[in-house]
């Protein structure tokens, strides 16, 4: 067998094993009263992780390259870097809700990378002279694992919502930051859902009159209380989505050092404006809102995980959009 079908094999093979192992998942998250399944789910990922190892590994053998030159390379390495951080973040956690969320999407990527792209652009060809560098692999590996990374960590972020229906909750876990909004927003509103009789009792007697103490108890917030075990959940999934974006974002840093870099010697400017230079800055700049509102302002719950929501889709626009349409530098041609 050749490398060239063995890549065949496994871009198919790698595709059928995310489809199966995100059934998996999904039916375990439905019947959560089959233990194997717990089982299967993780092993699934560790074969898919495996089978695209390989393949990128053949395609480097076949090419002379390393495998990031093209869209169809970069998806795989893509899929790669989200079954790999997955496997950590499971692991992690202990929770089989984390492969709810990213088995899907990697085998989405693999599904389009397989079965949407041309043969053209799925077939290895010789790099442009501005491609015949060691920075090939040194910006592009790490802006890859951090994109994985961040969206590995978004992907919790709403699983986060999921579990707590959007709700604005207390939670315990060391992910938490110090900030005012902690100590202050959320302890006040904790004191105000919890006033004891105890309480209104000495506030009618200081006052005089219960008008306060109504009033206290009917603008209090009305919040749907979360069973102990969905709130553990929310408590880890909050945790983990943290910690991997906190993760995503270093790499995402030096990705962008590296890259300034290699577009200097390549181009003599170290930022040219271009649109993947642009949204690589944005999403730079939304994921640290996100660690600053966590780390410097106490955010946790609700508010930072719709941040991190909207970061996954701006990942999204950096990666896939503007290279697809055919304009900048970094663009991989339209296809349409």
């Amino acid at each position: 067998m050749d490398l060239v079908t063995l890549q065949s094999w496994l871009d198919n093979g790698s595709f059928a094993v995310l489809f199966i192992t995100m059934l998996i998942y999904w039916s375990g998250a439905a019947f959560p009263g089959m233990p194997y399944l717990s089982a299967l789910g993780p092993a699934g990922m560790v074969i898919a992780n495996l089978c695209i190892a390989g393949l990128l590994a053949a395609r480097w053998l076949d090419a002379g390259y390393f495998p990031l030159s093209n869209l169809y390379e970069s998806l795989f390495f893509l899929a790669w870097g989200i079954t790999t951080i997955h496997l950590v973040a499971e692991n992690t956690s202990r929770s089989r809700l984390v492969g709810v969320a990213t088995a899907p999407v990697a085998m989405g990527i693999t599904a389009f990378a397989t079965l949407s792209l041309p043969r053209g652009m799925q077939a290895a060809a010789p790099l442009v002279p501005a491609l015949k560098s060691n920075w090939l692999m040194m910006h592009v590996s790490v802006m890859m694992l951090s994109y994985a990374a961040l969206m590995v960590g978004s992907l919790l972020a709403i699983a986060f919502l999921v579990v707590t229906r959007g709700q604005n909750v207390e939670l315990k876990g060391s992910s938490i930051g110090t900030g005012s909004y902690r100590h202050n927003g959320y302890r006040l509103k904790q004191v105000d859902e919890l006033v004891t009789v105890t309480e209104a009792a000495q506030l009618l007697g200081s006052n005089g009159s219960s008008t306060a103490v109504l009033d206290r108890r009917a603008n209090a917030p009305q919040v749907e209380h979360l069973s102990p075990q969905r709130l553990s959940l929310a408590d880890t999934l909050d945790n983990i989505s943290y910690r991997v974006i906190g993760l995503g974002f270093p790499l995402l840093t030096i990705g962008i050092i590296a890259g300034a870099v290699w577009a200097n010697e390549a181009w003599g400017s170290y930022w040219s404006w271009d649109p993947k230079e642009t949204w690589a800055l944005i999403t730079w700049l939304v994921f640290a809102a996100y660690l600053h509102a966590r780390i410097t302002r106490g955010w946790q719950g609700r508010r930072p995980a719709i941040l991190a929501t909207t970061g996954f889709f701006v990942v999204w626009v950096c990666y896939l959009g503007v290279n697809i349409l055919g304009k900048g530098l970094h663009s991989y041609g339209w296809f349409f």
